[in-house]
């Protein structure tokens, strides 16, 4: 009679295990289907670089190496500034026609922490003083004399202050506007470092930077570098960063 009441228990006991264990198969281990989020999700890809555009209603490039307008454009940076030396002051000096120019001085100038001066002439260029069609042009005239000067309007309050002078200007002849020279010529660059840059939409640098470091003494002239129509708020950053200041 033993006998029969112990196996009668032991098969209770087992029919019990078995359906334990076929509710604890259906309902599953919570933490075992719970996804790790951060690590499967798919990260947002970053915003492209705004690129430069060429500028419309400017005036047409003439051939060779002649120049008139600054033809590329580049939006506003949102990119981390580059460190300088401790102590060193910087100081973005651009003249522009259009406004592109103006547009690669604030990237450099905001990068750098650097103040700003434009180069602003004491008589504003019109559109017919930057046709290149007509030999009669200011422009023309200027640039076929390499002895112009044309006046600025204004002065960079105490010069002396500054370490570092980018100089920016757009390709007029395959060289950089006379009143970039005017500007040269009206200030000491002595001890400073003067980084020179431009904007074409194919005329490079060329000698433009060694004829406005001819006008300067005791100063460390840098390499200098073009943008053109395919350059970015990175492009910039870049050339800065390769300049070890």
């Amino acid at each position: 009679m033993k006998r029969i009441v112990m196996a009668l228990l032991m098969a209770a006991m087992v029919i019990s295990l078995a359906a334990c264990g076929g509710n604890a198969g259906q309902g599953g281990n919570p933490a075992s289907d719970t996804v790790d989020r951060e690590q499967s999700s798919v990260p947002a890809g970053e915003p492209e670089s705004a690129s430069v555009q060429p500028e419309t209603g400017g005036t047409p490039e003439p051939s060779g190496n002649a120049n008139l307008t600054d033809t590329e454009g580049i939006g506003a940076a949102d990119i981390q500034d580059v460190p300088v030396e401790e102590g060193s002051k910087v100081l973005v000096v651009y003249f522009s026609a259009t406004g592109t120019t103006k547009g690669v001085a604030e990237i450099i100038a905001e990068n750098m922490g650097a103040d700003m001066y434009e180069i602003v002439p004491q008589e504003p260029y019109t559109d017919a003083d930057l046709n290149w069609h007509d030999d009669k042009s200011r422009s023309t005239i200027e640039m076929n004399d390499s002895s112009s000067r044309p006046e600025i309007d204004g002065a960079v309050e105490d010069m002396e202050q500054y370490d570092i002078v980018f100089i920016g200007y757009p390709i007029w002849w395959g060289e950089a506007p006379r009143i970039v020279s005017t500007f040269m010529e009206s200030y000491s660059f002595e001890g400073k470092t003067v980084i020179p840059f431009c904007t074409s939409s194919s005329s490079g640098l060329g000698s433009s930077g060694r004829n406005l470091e001819e006008l300067t003494d005791g100063a460390q002239w840098l390499e200098g570098r073009r943008f053109g129509g395919g350059a970015s708020e990175a492009d910039v950053q870049a050339w800065i960063e390769g300049l070890d200041l």
